[in-house]
C-alpha cells in the first residue's frame, strides 16, 4: 500500500486518539477498506469511542472531569444545487473549517461515503416534490477526517429554492461538578461510595478491564489488591455505578469485541479467541452463543 496513504491513517488515528484523550468521544474514524493492521487498529479506536460515548451520559460517573453538552446545533443553507450559501457560528467550531473552506462548496464534500447514498436519495426525492421532509442520520467529514454522527433534518424553505439542513450532534463539555457524581435522591447506593476518589478508583477498574480484554481477568481478591482497595467497595461499587457485575462487565465488552473483529476482519476465529482472553475456542464459541444467540460462524464476514 502506499506509504503516504498509510501515513494519513496513521495520523487519522492519532487525532482520534487525542480527540479520546480529551474526553471527546463522538467522532469516529473512516474506514479504508484495507485488510491490515491499521485497519484493525481503527476498527478497535472506533469501537472504544462508540463504548465510551455510551457509557459518558450514564449519570456523569465515567470521565468525571467531562460532561454531555447534550446537544450542539448546526445549521446550513443549500442552494438549489445543494451547493453551501450560508450557515451558522458553530459549523466552522465543530468542523474545523473557516468560514472561506465552506462557501460555495457541495454539501456531499462534508459527507462520509457511507451517507452519500441517503444523501444522493434526499437529493432527488427534493427535486421531485419541493414539499419533501427528510429526517435521518448522517455522518459529517471533519477538516481532520474525522467523522461526526448526526442527527439531521433537510427541508425546503419557503418562498425560494434554498435548502435547510439542520443537525443535532453531542459534545462534551469540561464543567462537572463532583458533587453531581452521586446522586442525592439515590438512597441503594453502597456504603462508602461518597467521595470521589472511590469514584475515580472504580473508574479505574473500569479502565484497566478495558485495556486488558486479551487477558484473563484476575478475581475480585486480586483485583482488589491491584487497587488497593477492599474486596466489598470494589464489588457493590462497580455494580452500584455500572449496573453490572464486573464479570458480567468484562465478558459482554470482550465478547463484543470480539463479535466486531469476526465482522470487519478476516482474522482467524481460533486467534479472535485467544485475543478475547479465552484460552480454547469452544470455550469462546459457548460464550459467545450464549451472549448473541448465534455461533462465531454464523456472523457474515465483510472483508
Amino acid at each position: 500500500m502506499d506509504s503516504d496513504l498509510n501515513q494519513s491513517r496513521f495520523q487519522n488515528i492519532c487525532q482520534m486518539l487525542l480527540q479520546m484523550g480529551q474526553g471527546n468521544f463522538m467522532h469516529q474514524i473512516q474506514r479504508s477498506g484495507e485488510d491490515d493492521n491499521l485497519e484493525i487498529l481503527t476498527v478497535l479506536v472506533n469501537m472504544l469511542a462508540e463504548e465510551m460515548n455510551g457509557l459518558i451520559s450514564h449519570k456523569g460517573y465515567v470521565n468525571p472531569h467531562h460532561t454531555n453538552k447534550y446537544l450542539v446545533q448546526t445549521t446550513f443553507i443549500l442552494n438549489e444545487y445543494f451547493v453551501i450559501k450560508s450557515f451558522n457560528s458553530e459549523v466552522p467550531v465543530q468542523f474545523g473549517f473557516t468560514p472561506e473552506d465552506l462557501y460555495n462548496q457541495k454539501f456531499s464534500t462534508l459527507l462520509s461515503n457511507e451517507s452519500l447514498t441517503s444523501w444522493n436519495h434526499v437529493k432527488e426525492e427534493l427535486s421531485r416534490n419541493l414539499n419533501h421532509h427528510f429526517t435521518s442520520q448522517l455522518t459529517y467529514i471533519t477538516k481532520k477526517q474525522l467523522l461526526i454522527p448526526s442527527f439531521c433534518t433537510v427541508t425546503r424553505l419557503l418562498q425560494n429554492k434554498d435548502i435547510l439542513v439542520s443537525s443535532v450532534t453531542n459534545v462534551i463539555e469540561e464543567t462537572i461538578l463532583p458533587t453531581i457524581l452521586v446522586s442525592d435522591i439515590d438512597h441503594t447506593r453502597p456504603e462508602g461510595i461518597y467521595r470521589l476518589s472511590d469514584i475515580r478508583l472504580i473508574q479505574k477498574v473500569y479502565d484497566y478491564i478495558l485495556d486488558n480484554l486479551d487477558k484473563p481477568l484476575p478475581n475480585l481478591t486480586a483485583l482488589s489488591h491491584i487497587f488497593g482497595t477492599n474486596e466489598y467497595k470494589l464489588k457493590y461499587g462497580f455494580k452500584y455505578l455500572f449496573k453490572t457485575s464486573i464479570y458480567q462487565f468484562y465478558n459482554t465488552k470482550r465478547l463484543k469485541k470480539a463479535h466486531l473483529l469476526i465482522q470487519e476482519t478476516t482474522i482467524q476465529l481460533k486467534e479472535i479467541a485467544l485475543m478475547s482472553g479465552f484460552s480454547t475456542y469452544p470455550n469462546f464459541s459457548k460464550a459467545f452463543k450464549k451472549l448473541f444467540g448465534y455461533s462465531p460462524n454464523d456472523i457474515k464476514r465483510n472483508l
